[in-house]
């Protein structure tokens, strides 16, 4: 099974593919996927992660098989199933999945952020969760999955210090991202490379509503000279707030720069056809430095 996107630019809608791992819904946002396949044997890796089922070759290029099951402490999958086969972050990685249900097309707007009182193990590899039908469906966060099985594929923060000694920066620069975690490395790694003035937030719809709080008081200059957002995000989408500040007379010479996972060709051209100044993937925060540089120079 392969997967397309078939979304226009700029709507704040995904598409989300809903599959079943021990009895329970759970989604995935289908920009990630590259293909879906059956189950096939995989060598083991000796000394790797417990949720690390092994490797195998599909079409000669080696891949990682993630055990979801025992991501999500339900114990160990049987053979059997399908592996959805994903690419992001500059990585291909399979993840064994009982079932797959199929595909919804779903608004940002529409998606519950995890309350603080969940205390499942999926919160904290949650990004979101839908409700379709009557039936709940957990948006699970797989960069962090990722990441918490091998911390090497996160922001690459040891890129900052080789930046060396920086002059300070007071210039304002916004950011839309919903990962508190990602959030504050973003931040940290900035203050550390000179960039001092940073406005946080946590979706497309509070940046929005920040540059237009700017607009009204006439202080859209002092207020933000710079925007980096994600792409996934609750109530707003990145895609939709660079259409927003892009096709907008007074916002749209304010540079963006869309920081995601979720940069491949395909919507490396969606955020080229919405006016974005600069895409990167996120392990790249040593290059989001020099580009914010040039961008800036730039003003």
């Amino acid at each position: 099974m392969e997967t397309k996107i078939l979304l226009e630019n700029g709507t704040n809608e995904l598409e989300v593919l809903e599959f079943v791992v021990d009895g329970n819904s759970y989604g995935i946002n289908v920009a990630k996927i590259r293909e879906i396949i059956p189950y096939s044997p995989v060598t083991p890796v000796p000394n790797a992660h417990p949720s690390v089922e092994g490797i195998f070759m599909p079409r000669d290029a080696m891949i990682t098989a993630i055990d979801l099951k025992n991501c999500l402490q339900r114990g160990q999958s049987q053979p059997g199933g399908l592996f959805i086969i994903t690419s992001f972050n500059k990585l291909d990685i399979a993840f064994h999945v009982d079932a797959v249900i199929g595909i919804h097309r779903v608004s940002w707007v529409d998606i519950i952020k995890p309350g603080a009182t969940v205390t499942t193990a999926e919160d904290g590899i949650s990004t979101g969760i839908i409700k379709i039908n009557g039936k709940l469906i957990i948006i699970l966060d797989f960069e962090k999955i990722i990441t918490d099985i091998n911390p090497e594929t996160g922001l690459k923060v040891t890129e900052i210090e080789a930046l060396g000694v920086r002059k300070e920066s007071n210039v304002p620069i916004l950011i839309a991202e919903d990962s508190s975690l990602l959030r504050k490395l973003i931040v940290d790694s900035l203050k550390k490379a000179g960039y001092d003035n940073i406005i946080k937030t946590e979706n497309g719809e509070e940046a929005w509503e920040y540059i237009n709080t700017c607009r009204e008081s006439g202080k859209l200059e002092e207020g933000v000279k710079l925007l980096i957002t994600d792409i996934e995000m609750p109530l707003m989408d990145g895609h939709r707030l660079t259409k927003l500040v892009k096709s907008d007379e007074e916002t749209k010479q304010i540079p963006v720069i869309i920081f995601s996972s979720l940069v491949n060709d395909e919507m490396r051209r969606k955020g080229n056809e919405l006016g974005a100044d600069a895409q990167l993937s996120k392990p790249e925060i040593g290059n989001l430095v020099k580009i914010i540089d040039d961008l800036l120079a730039k003003e």
